[in-house]
């Protein structure tokens, strides 16, 4: 945990936020500022400032957070007409909280290219 993260701060429920999914691992919330019907924020428990801190002994918990993911697109009727997943990395990328979080959108269609 980070003193100054947000996303830690929610996590530890400092800042309220609607919460999805929780384990030791893992917790997913409802973006506060969707950008589409369906924004669900996948993070680790752990801080990680973005994908590119995540060292060898993180495989496990990256494929963790793909898998809840998965879940929560499929509880929320993602699966069938499809939806994104999308990391950003750093302010180029476009990550504006820097604690590795992976956005679940959906609820309408997607267009190309991103950004």
């Amino acid at each position: 945990m980070s003193d100054d993260c947000l996303f830690c701060k929610i996590i530890a429920g400092e800042i309220p936020a609607t919460e999805v999914y929780r384990d030791e691992d893992v917790f997913a919330f409802e973006d506060i500022s969707p950008a589409a019907p369906t924004h669900t924020l996948v993070i680790p428990v752990k801080h990680l400032k973005d994908v590119t801190e995540a060292q060898e002994e993180d495989d496990a918990l990256l494929g963790k957070l793909m898998l809840v993911a998965n879940k929560i697109a499929t509880e929320k009727g993602l699966i069938e007409d499809g939806f994104r997943y999308v990391i950003n990395t750093g302010s180029h990328g476009g990550q504006t909280v820097y604690h590795l979080h992976l956005h679940v959108i959906g609820g309408r269609a997607m267009s190309w290219p991103p950004g």
